[in-house]
C-alpha cells in the first residue's frame, strides 16, 4: 500500500517535459503552416514582396532579435543559477528576460504604429490600391507578428508568475522542472522570430 502512494518525481518530470515538448510541437505546426502560406505566395508575388519588405524598418528588426537572443541568454542561465541553489540570481536573470521582453513590444508596437500612421494595415484604402502582392505580404506580415506578440506577452506573464514562485521558495534546486518548461517556451519564441526576421525584413 505505502508502495503504491509512493511519489516519484522523476516520472513526473518527465510527463511534464513530454507534455511541453507535445505544446512546443503544436506551436511549429501554426507558425510552420504561416511560414508555408508566405512561401506560396512569395514564389507568385516575388517582386512585390521584396519591394513591400524594403518598406519595413530592419534596424528595428534587428534590434528586436538581438533582444530576443539576449533574452533566451538570460533565461537559460537562470534555469542554471537555480540548479546551482543560487535562487536571488536565477530571479534576477528572469527579471532580465522579462526586461528584453518590454523592449521587444515597445520596439514592436512604434513599428506597427508607424505603419499604421500611413495607411498600412490590412485592408486599408492604401493597400486595396496597391498591388496585390503587396497587401498580401503586410496582411501575413501583420497576422505572423502578431500572434508572434501574443505569444511573448504570454510567456513573459508566465515567466513573472514563476519567477515569484522561485522567490518564495516554490520552484527549487530540487524542484525546476517548471522554470525549466518555462524556459523552453521562451527558447520557442525566439525562434520563431529568428525565422520572421529574413522573411520579411531580409526578402530579396
Amino acid at each position: 500500500m505505502i508502495g503504491k502512494m509512493t511519489h516519484h518525481p522523476h516520472k513526473d518530470d518527465a510527463a511534464a517535459k513530454l507534455g511541453m515538448w507535445l505544446f512546443l510541437f503544436t506551436e511549429l505546426l501554426l507558425f510552420g503552416g504561416l511560414f508555408l502560406l508566405y512561401a506560396v505566395y512569395l514564389k507568385r508575388y516575388p517582386h512585390e514582396f521584396a519591394a513591400a519588405g524594403r518598406q519595413l524598418d530592419w534596424t528595428m528588426g534587428t534590434a528586436n532579435t538581438v533582444i530576443l537572443l539576449t533574452s533566451s541568454l538570460c533565461a537559460a542561465m537562470a534555469v542554471t543559477a537555480l540548479q546551482r541553489g543560487e535562487a536571488r540570481r536565477s530571479v534576477a536573470l528572469l527579471g532580465g528576460t522579462l526586461l528584453c521582453a518590454v523592449g521587444f513590444m515597445a520596439i514592436k508596437y512604434i513599428e506597427w504604429s508607424t505603419k499604421i500612421g500611413h495607411g498600412i494595415y490590412p485592408g486599408s484604402p492604401h493597400l486595396k490600391g496597391g498591388a496585390p502582392g503587396e497587401s498580401v505580404f503586410f496582411s501575413l506580415y501583420f497576422m505572423t507578428t502578431g500572434i508572434h506578440g501574443l505569444h511573448v506577452l504570454i510567456g513573459g506573464v508566465l515567466l513573472a508568475v514563476i519567477a515569484q514562485k522561485v522567490r518564495s521558495g516554490s520552484v527549487t534546486a530540487g524542484n525546476y522542472i517548471l522554470l525549466e518548461n518555462g524556459a523552453l517556451y521562451w527558447h520557442l519564441v525566439d525562434l520563431i522570430w529568428i525565422f520572421i526576421f529574413p522573411l520579411y525584413y531580409l526578402v530579396l
